[in-house]
């Protein structure tokens, strides 16, 4: 953890997990920049931007029974060349009532700098468990 970049990223990223627990879609939407991309972890769909992504998550802080995502991140690298940073680490799905772990894996994102906020440019995801 050397560089600005890591530390600012890491609180993104846990400020992005407090809104996933807290089902918070207004704290989720300036986290992602406007074209972000996410590719989920086993059926590899694609949620193209931000407004497709944050309908993805109203569907499933709605559902009846919703899962709570974490992502820890383990590495983030920030380019030496541009604004930008590449994360990777690890991410579980657990049951919101149970607690109980529903599905996990591995994760990569891209952040980007932009007028002095980390955004996530995008995330994918791989189911491993």
């Amino acid at each position: 953890m050397n560089h600005p970049a890591d530390l600012a990223i890491r609180l993104r990223r846990a400020a992005f997990n407090r809104a996933l627990a807290d089902a918070d879609l207004a704290a989720i939407g300036p986290l992602l920049a406007p074209d972000v991309v996410l590719v989920t972890g086993s059926d590899s769909a694609i949620l193209a931007g931000r407004k497709a992504q944050l309908l993805a998550w109203k569907r499933e802080f709605s559902a009846r029974t919703s899962s709570i995502y974490v992502r820890t991140p383990t590495t983030i690298v920030p380019s030496p060349v541009a604004p930008i940073a590449l994360e990777h680490g690890a991410w579980q799905g657990r049951d919101a009532q149970s607690g109980t772990i529903q599905a996990a894996g591995q994760y990569s994102a891209k952040w980007r700098e932009i007028g002095g906020v980390w955004v996530i440019v995008a995330e994918i995801f791989v189911t491993m468990e």
